[in-house]
């Protein structure tokens, strides 16, 4: 495998075609793709037409808060944990050494300490770099302060199949074999754009995350080599797929926060080269539906009064980044039609 460096790797993600040939690849499906999203298309029109019309009782709930600190992550964590039980994986990006947008540890530590028998889960990178070995990993973490507590890199032993149910394109995704040993799932997601994904939301942070780095990542990604990467909305479609894979997993025991803070076009995994966020903060949001909660974040981004938010649609809409949306919608993960109900 490639050493390339993460800058190289964003260079050529970047330049991308989409619709390269995945025949042969491990869990592909042949001839099983729908159709992507027009990527020009607003996020409202898009997902939510008719949204007044839907009754609240036929409604995802999503949680609200525009205060970004410990206090608030679990009063809302604390809406939305009822199915949360036994021993528990806390899913977060910890970002590559250095990297200045990742979520604040003492907020993050907080937070970890008062869910009873949880430890925070990583997985290696394919991409090469300070995060692609186990050893190498453990360094960053020690780099960027995750020392509080435990943390799992999840395929540091190997990666184990889940299936991918009725999946656009893979029968199953290679996740890293630690994730079995967990009976539940919180979801605890940086919101921010992403250079392949144009958005990293809750759907994101499992599919590509929980992938393991030998194996899962190239499938996730659509890739048997360096050389050639699935782009646009094939590659939203395979996340789709992954994601399905790691909820279907855990069933009720799994639940998503959003925290919007520092959302630069870039993902955490660029480090230090991330460009400087220019949206301000929104706040973080709570759901157990990873579709509603990934919706109501983008509408909050579209919805933001002015020219502020411009930077991080273009990234989102020039990647096609709806589309993971709507394929959340067509695998069945959960109801793009939500309530925000804010808390104070």
């Amino acid at each position: 495998m490639s050493n390339m460096s993460r800058r190289n790797f964003v260079k050529m993600a970047s330049a991308a075609i989409a619709g390269v040939s995945l025949t042969g690849l491990s869990g592909f499906v042949s001839g099983c793709g729908a159709k992507a999203a027009d990527s020009k298309t607003s996020a409202a029109s898009a997902t939510n037409t008719n949204k007044a019309s839907v009754q609240v009782s036929d409604k995802a709930k999503v949680y609200f808060t525009k205060h970004i600190d410990a206090e608030h992550l679990q009063k809302l964590y604390e809406k939305v944990n009822s199915e949360i039980s036994g021993k528990i994986a806390i899913k977060l990006h910890t970002g590559e050494p250095h990297g200045p947008n990742i979520l604040p540890r003492d907020m993050v530590h907080a937070f970890q300490s008062q869910i009873p028998n949880s430890t925070i889960i990583e997985a290696n990178v394919a991409y090469g770099g300070p995060r692609s070995t186990t050893q190498q990993h453990r360094e960053t973490l020690q780099t960027n302060g995750w020392t509080f507590c435990p943390v799992d890199i999840i395929d540091e032993d190997g990666d184990v199949n889940f299936p991918v149910k009725n999946g656009l394109h893979l029968k199953e995704v290679a996740v890293g074999g630690h994730l079995a040993n967990y009976d539940s799932l919180v979801v605890l997601t940086h919101f921010k754009g992403h250079a392949m994904g144009g958005f990293g939301g809750s759907l994101k942070n499992i599919a590509i995350g929980c992938a393991s780095g030998k194996k899962g990542k190239l499938q996730v990604h659509g890739v048997q080599d360096y050389g050639k990467w699935v782009m646009g909305g094939l590659f939203m479609e395979l996340m789709a797929d992954s994601g399905k894979a790691i909820c279907d997993h855990f069933g009720k025991n799994i639940t998503f926060l959003n925290v919007m803070r520092r959302m630069s076009v870039d993902c955490d995994c660029a480090g230090t080269s991330a460009a400087e966020p220019v949206i301000p903060d929104i706040g973080i949001l709570a759901s157990t539906d990873i579709l509603a909660i990934d919706q109501a974040s983008i509408d909050l981004v579209y919805n933001f009064k002015d020219s502020r938010k411009n930077d991080l649609i273009e990234r989102i809409e020039s990647r096609e980044g709806l589309r993971q949306l709507s394929a959340m919608k067509e695998l069945g993960m959960g109801n793009d039609q939500y309530e925000l109900i804010e808390v104070e």
